[in-house]
């Protein structure tokens, strides 16, 4: 069966603090409606400083994503790791394992955005050994045996439920990252349909003697709207798409290899290009035959609490049921 994955930056340009409360709670209410249909996980991410109200704390609504669901996997992809002081990362890690019972998945990366480092006080040039640090930190706290770190002998408490630590996958996009899951014998999450950086992973873990796994986006992964009438939807809100295309093609540069990446300007470029697409059910239901995961993203750059919602139940009631 297809991966389903809701996606949830809660994105909000210009809103009030009361808009943004609403939109938080409308974002827990969706979650819980996914959780009851059946969508495999919740996907959120950070990001510091954005004008547009970017979530930056992925931790906090995964907790109360995953507190207010039964079933479904909460994904933060990607967290920047160097950003974290690492033995609070590991409690609160572990916390949120055990309360949801190894429902919450976290991909560490390094980031793209300098600017975030400098607001944090964190020194750009050294993100990888800060890196290294932050994910050794981890797999050692999560034994709950005491370990050194920094000098003295530390404990974390308590140990997270799942067993030997809560999943945890290096993400990125460049040979060091692979390397260094490579390294601890980690996951690998590339940031695009990258075959010939998951060969290098392997080639590091043959080298390292590790064991391990990718999980790699398609070679296209859209970002879906569900609509019964996408020529209205991209009429009406389009602009609310080509917001968060135009923001992540602010922020990258042109190393950064991505699957949602975009050189659109305009919303009729944007629909052209295929990175968000707004599909009626039965569309959505053919591109799941050739898709080994769909990404819905029923909030996206600001988009109308009600039109979101109304795409994540044209998902769930006309879609979902078809794939089963």
């Amino acid at each position: 069966m297809t991966f389903t994955i809701v996606r949830v930056n809660l994105v909000a340009p210009g809103a009030s603090p009361d808009a943004l409360a609403a939109r938080y709670r409308t974002a827990l209410d969706l979650a819980v409606y996914a959780d009851r249909h059946g969508i495999a996980t919740v996907q959120t991410e950070e990001h510091h400083g954005a004008e547009n109200n970017w979530l930056p704390s992925p931790f906090v609504f995964a907790g109360a994503v995953l507190g207010a669901t039964r079933r479904i996997t909460v994904t933060v992809s990607a967290a920047v790791g160097p950003l974290y002081e690492p033995l609070r990362l590991a409690e609160e890690l572990a916390v949120l394992d055990l309360l949801s019972a190894g429902r919450l998945i976290t991909v560490l990366g390094i980031g793209y955005r300098p600017e975030e480092y400098e607001r944090s006080g964190v020194d750009w040039a050294r993100r990888g050994r800060i890196q290294d640090e932050v994910l050794e930190t981890l797999l050692a706290a999560w034994t709950g045996e005491p370990f050194a770190y920094r000098g003295r002998t530390v404990r974390v408490t308590p140990r997270p439920y799942t067993r030997p630590h809560p999943l945890l996958l290096v993400g990125g996009s460049s040979r060091a990252a692979a390397r260094r899951a490579a390294r601890l014998g980690l996951p690998f999450f590339p940031s695009a349909h990258l075959p010939d950086l998951v060969a290098y992973y392997d080639e590091q873990r043959a080298r390292y003697g590790t064991e391990g796994w990718t999980m790699m986006p398609g070679p296209v992964t859209p970002l879906l709207h569900l609509s019964d009438d996408p020529d209205r939807t991209w009429a009406v809100h389009g602009e609310h798409f080509l917001h968060e295309a135009r923001t992540y093609a602010s922020w990258s540069s042109p190393d950064i290899r991505s699957v949602v990446r975009s050189r659109a300007t305009t919303v009729a470029e944007l629909r052209a290009e295929g990175v968000y697409r707004v599909l009626t059910p039965g569309e959505c239901v053919a591109l799941a035959a050739d898709a080994p995961s769909l990404v819905l993203h029923p909030l996206c750059g600001g988009m109308p609490e009600e039109e979101g919602r109304r795409s994540l139940e044209l998902f769930c009631e006309d879609v979902l049921p078809r794939l089963r």
